[in-house]
């Protein structure tokens, strides 16, 4: 009989996941599996439970909670020779990830996906020695996902980075950098860069258009010194997907991305402190595989 492991928030989405837990554990005893949970207790707590996981051979392994669970799950199993199937069930603020797989917030129907057995090879990023699934970015705006406290976050969900990010914007100041990737180069004074892997990023589905998870690309985005009133119509254009046209931003797709900065920048990797640049990004080509909806 197959194992699979729950490695669960129990604080995530209004403690959704432990409410529905035996729904959970049964559905999967039905679909065939010997089912099993842990529930995180703090930072590294899901990265060490998925390590221990694949380490007792579970085939697959099921992130239960937000971007920053999936996040550290992912780094618990990157490394790992023999990596189990990856499954989510989301329940976090924004769940770029899940979204950009199209594994619907409904915790009964991620389970339908879960048991249908249908899965897809995705693509991760490499940052260092860490290890991301959504996105990597730098740059003053970005630092904003630090600030939100995780009490606010359960409250009033994607909208506490918005609130946050409005009430920094007028500060955020220009840094300089020098980027490399795949043979071309670029120096200058950004706002912030991104480096994704899918089209759902910081809870907007038109940031990276273009990006797909399983192509081996990241899609950089760079987002050149500008002012505040031009920074804030940029923000309005990335409902739309307008802002890759605006003469402010660059554009382009990578394999390799390395990038540089003599100010002291952080590393937001999937909404997570990621270390501090410089960073080389590598792109991990179906480096996973993961229960997705069955393709029509």
């Amino acid at each position: 009989m197959k194992k699979a492991r729950i490695i669960y928030n129990p604080s995530s989405g209004r403690e959704k996941v432990r409410k529905y837990l035996p729904y959970i554990l049964e559905r999967l005893e039905k679909a065939g599996y010997e089912a099993s949970a842990h529930a995180t207790t703090g930072e590294g707590c899901a990265k060490k439970a998925a390590s221990l996981a694949a380490e007792n051979n579970f085939d697959i392994i099921i992130a239960a909670g937000g971007d920053g669970t999936i996040f550290e799950v992912v780094n618990g199993l990157a490394e790992k020779e023999n990596r189990p199937t990856l499954g989510i069930i989301p329940a976090g603020t924004t769940n770029d990830f899940a979204r950009a797989l199209g594994i619907p917030r409904n915790i009964k129907k991620a389970c339908d996906i879960l048991c249908n057995n249908f899965t897809a090879q995705v693509d991760i990023g490499k940052a260092g020695e860490n290890y991301f699934v959504n996105v990597a970015a730098g740059g003053a705006l970005t630092e904003l996902t630090y600030e939100v406290p995780s009490k606010l976050k359960t409250v009033i969900g994607w909208g506490a980075y918005l609130v946050r990010g409005i009430r920094k914007l007028p500060y955020i100041k220009s840094t300089k950098v020098h980027i490399e990737y795949d043979g071309k180069s670029y120096s200058g004074e950004i706002m912030l860069f991104l480096v994704c892997n899918t089209k759902s990023v910081g809870g907007f589905e038109q940031l990276a258009p273009k990006s797909e998870y399983n192509d081996g690309l990241f899609d950089l985005i760079i987002a050149e010194k500008m002012s505040f009133h031009k920074l804030f119509g940029l923000g309005v254009k990335t409902l739309t997907g307008k802002h890759l046209k605006n003469a402010k931003v660059i554009y382009a797709q990578a394999k390799n991305i390395k990038i540089e900065t003599l100010k002291d920048m952080p590393i937001n990797l999937d909404g997570e402190y990621g270390g501090r640049l410089p960073t080389e990004f590598k792109n991990l080509h179906n480096h996973f595989r993961i229960l997705t909806p069955k393709k029509d």
